[in-house]
């Protein structure tokens, strides 16, 4: 069985939802995600996404990204993003955690969940150490006390180097729990302060190949054909790529290229 390969929002940090699809699209992606930013998210931004979505013949993989507070509470913008993402027909809807707190974490998660609930979305948690919930254990713990069906657990590929695990760890994990999961590359070692976790995920991720992460391994024991979303946030790509379809599609390429080495099938798309 093959891959669905996805284009993830964070590779295109700068545009707007309406022109990472089109980027999306014009690159060959058959999938994408977005990010939903409440203070720009609006009737029009809706309609603009969807004709976009309609035009490329996409499917919307995943919204991102729910920031469960500390303390817990959630609020309108929240539920917006869970709105927007139903609205586009999304699959997945991303969340993180402030809260310290298992028991409240997990509370917030079954309230989104809740919420996702009528578009059939998955709510997938994600550790990573800029976070409150920095492990694949407490993440798992988290949504065993959601108990909810919807709820679900991300595995980025670099947040997972950056926690310690090793992939054979993923062999215990509920297929069920684990829709997709966010690729990329990057160092494989990283300074232990704040500072240094942000910058890694936000400025020096790189493509599968490109970095020391073991990335081919991590997939390999994750469930047959799980959709792969390239979440390949780089300030290297985003200089050299002003052009977001232009940054899509070498992303892309470098990607399949990687994926093809190491005998990874990934769903053929054509480049429209």
């Amino acid at each position: 069985m093959s891959h669905i390969l996805s284009l993830a929002a964070g590779t295109l940090p700068e545009f707007q939802p309406e022109q990472v699809a089109r980027a999306a699209g014009e690159a060959g992606f058959s999938h994408c995600g977005f990010t939903i930013e409440p203070e720009h998210w609006d009737a029009a931004a809706l309609a603009a996404t969807k004709a976009a979505i309609a035009e490329h013949e996409l499917s919307v993989l995943d919204v991102e990204v729910v920031w469960i507070p500390e303390g817990g509470q959630l609020t309108d913008d929240h539920k917006m993003i869970i709105d927007a993402g139903i609205e586009l027909g999304a699959a997945n809807v991303l969340v993180v955690s402030s809260e310290p707190d298992h028991g409240r974490t997990a509370e917030a998660l079954h309230k989104l969940c809740s919420w996702a609930e009528p578009g059939k979305m998955r709510v997938a948690l994600e550790f990573l150490m800029i976070t409150a919930v920095q492990s694949m254990d407490s993440a798992l713990d988290i949504i065993r006390k959601a108990d909810h069906p919807a709820a679900a657990l991300l595995i980025d590929t670099i947040h997972f180097q950056r926690a310690g695990h090793r992939a054979a760890q993923l062999e215990d994990v509920e297929a069920s729990l684990l829709p997709y999961t966010q690729i990329c590359d990057g160092n494989r070692d990283c300074d232990n302060s704040f500072e240094a976790y942000l910058e890694d995920a936000i400025d020096l991720r790189s493509c599968p190949g490109e970095g020391s992460l073991p990335v081919a391994e991590i997939i390999g024991m994750l469930p047959e054909a799980i959709p792969l979303s390239l979440e390949i946030r780089s300030k290297i790509y985003r200089d050299r790529f002003a052009d977001p379809a232009d940054r899509a599609s070498a992303v892309r390429t470098a990607s399949l290229a990687y994926l093809e080495q190491h005998k990874i099938a990934v769903r053929s798309t054509m480049v429209r």
